[in-house]
């Protein structure tokens, strides 16, 4: 049972937890997380009943190192409302999932890729009579345009994954 407590002086960790109703080592975490120095005994009992106030509405933890309430509601606040923009954006038709759209990309890259390596045989079967040269000429042309879209695809994916626009790119002139 505790008796008269002066609390104009500094109190002991056991002495205040027994004036408290907690162990010595209750108040020792309480007085790190709180990080208070050399307080008289009513000091240490209002910002304790302050800790207890936060606790109670809750704003606070008992525990060092615990949740923050208010923290943990402004998180799941800013994550629900990250979740109800990217279901308006679906509803909007203005975003898909990259995987989608990585997977579209690559089956329409397919695609092309595979009309490409069709065009020397349409090429000779549409024109007959066009001279040897003059077809290779138009396949090097196809097949500089077709690496030019490659190559450019490949930096539209690296500047929008390292969080570029076009805008902050400079333009490549083709010299042709």
């Amino acid at each position: 049972m505790v008796g008269v407590v002066d609390l104009s002086r500094p109190l002991s960790q056991a002495q205040f937890g027994e004036l408290v109703g907690v162990s010595q080592q209750a108040v020792s975490d309480f007085i790190r997380t709180a990080a208070l120095g050399p307080v008289t005994g009513h000091e240490l009992l209002l910002a304790y009943c302050e800790r207890l106030r936060e606790v109670a509405a809750g704003r606070g933890s008992l525990e060092a190192g615990g949740l923050d309430l208010v923290q943990e509601r402004a998180a799941l606040a800013r994550e629900q409302r990250i979740g109800h923009e990217i279901k308006n954006e679906v509803a909007r038709k203005t975003y898909a999932p990259i995987a989608l759209l990585a997977e579209t990309l690559a089956l329409a890259s397919q695609a092309v890729s595979e009309r490409f390596e069709q065009l020397p045989g349409a090429l000779k079967k549409a024109c007959p009579d066009l001279p040897e040269a003059a077809r290779d000429q138009v396949m090097r042309a196809i097949t500089d345009a077709r690496n030019q879209w490659v190559d450019n695809t490949r930096q539209l994916a690296v500047q929008q994954l390292a969080g570029e626009s076009e805008d902050d790119q400079p333009e490549e002139v083709d010299q042709a």
